[in-house]
């Protein structure tokens, strides 16, 4: 577990500098005319992912009880200066852009020629509050989704046959689960078959992922045609609770 961690720790500190360095120049600053306290945070950007990455690691479901009770009473040699989970969670908001593109470029699977795809809801609160939210107004949309309407967003996910992602994508609510393949970049990793359920059945869709090299296969409706399916696509089929 120590060597785990110092590994994890390792690639993302790194990471974080050249982040750093490559932010420089391209965001908005405060006015520094004015005299403004630059008092250094007491957990790095780093030590915060690492946490979260060791908490999706293991087989905790509550990210509380795994700072609480695991990282703060038996990782104190790793992490020596932790702060309140107040604290922590104020904290993930502000590694929210550097973990996401770490994911996408260090963190990311290679297709096998057998791959999967999904989306599933991220609800922002309960479909009936969706006027009282103020947090993601104009940002979160209402969809539907197979259990029901939803108010917040989508996540569109493909991973390979091992279970490691391939790519993913955040969208808001009201798209359509087939919009993220029409654009080439999404799927510019991904060759072979792609495994999909009935909400991704498009005959403009399959022609074109076609051309790219991807050959989609996903059950039939009620009120379509049956057609032959090779035997070892029918249990690729079976196979898609993989990525449930």
């Amino acid at each position: 577990m120590m060597s785990k961690v110092t590994e994890i720790f390792y690639l993302v500190d790194e990471f974080c500098k050249e982040f750093e360095l490559a932010k420089e120049g391209h965001v908005l600053t405060k006015d520094t005319s004015k005299n403004t306290r630059k008092r250094k945070f007491k957990m790095s950007d780093s030590e915060v992912i690492t946490i979260l990455i060791l908490f999706h690691l293991g087989q905790f479901r509550n990210l509380k009880h795994f700072y609480i009770n695991y990282v703060q009473k038996h990782m104190v040699d790793d992490f020596p200066e932790t702060v309140s989970y107040n604290r922590f969670t104020e904290l993930q908001r502000k590694v929210l852009i550097p973990m996401s593109v770490f994911l996408q470029v260090s963190c990311l699977g290679e297709c096998t020629g057998i791959s999967f795809i999904d989306s599933t809801p991220i609800r922002a609160c309960h479909i009936k509050r969706e006027k009282q939210n103020k947090v993601f107004k104009d940002l979160a949309q209402k969809g539907k989704c197979s259990m029901g309407w939803f108010y917040g967003f989508k996540l569109h996910i493909v991973i390979n046959d091992k279970g490691e992602i391939l790519d993913f994508l955040f969208t808001h609510g009201n798209v359509d689960d087939r919009a993220p393949l029409k654009n080439k970049n999404f799927h510019d990793k991904i060759f072979g078959k792609l495994i999909a359920d009935k909400g991704y059945i498009s005959k403009n869709l399959f022609e074109d992922l076609f051309i790219d090299g991807i050959h989609m296969i996903t059950k039939i409706k009620k009120n379509m045609k049956n057609a032959l399916m090779h035997i070892h696509d029918k249990v690729l089929l079976k196979k898609r609770a993989l990525i449930e």
